[in-house]
């Protein structure tokens, strides 16, 4: 089994930061990728910044300038700096872990999400 798991996530006021952190662990051999999603109610869930396979990054062009994704593969850990908060970025933020197995399997994995709400 592999485990994700987001934390950081709060309440700021527009223009504020926030650093988001995603672990994984479990039955892990080695990350293929991870990246950031998002979903904000009644809405679909999408892709804010993410590492391609090859190491690259992609960015929503609503999120571009503003969030910086970034990695520690010793410890299997991505983080999202989001600076310059807008309201519109109020959503459940969901990291996905693209994982080698020990079961012998690739397979993408999420956390349960952290909360952002940006607010006055």
């Amino acid at each position: 089994q592999v485990q994700v798991v987001e934390s950081g996530g709060g309440l700021v006021q527009p223009g504020g930061s926030l650093r988001l952190s995603c672990a994984a662990s479990g039955s892990i051999l080695s990350i293929v990728t991870m990246g950031w999603y998002r979903q904000a109610p009644g809405n679909q869930r999408e892709l804010v910044a993410t590492f391609t396979i090859g190491s690259s990054t992609n960015y929503a062009d609503s999120v571009k300038g503003r969030f910086t994704i970034s990695r520690d593969n010793a410890k299997n850990t991505a983080y999202l700096q989001m600076n310059s908060l807008k309201p519109e970025d109020t959503a459940v933020y969901y990291c996905k872990a693209i994982v080698r197995t020990t079961m012998g399997y690739a397979a993408s994995y999420w956390g349960q999400g952290t909360q952002v709400t940006v607010s006055s």
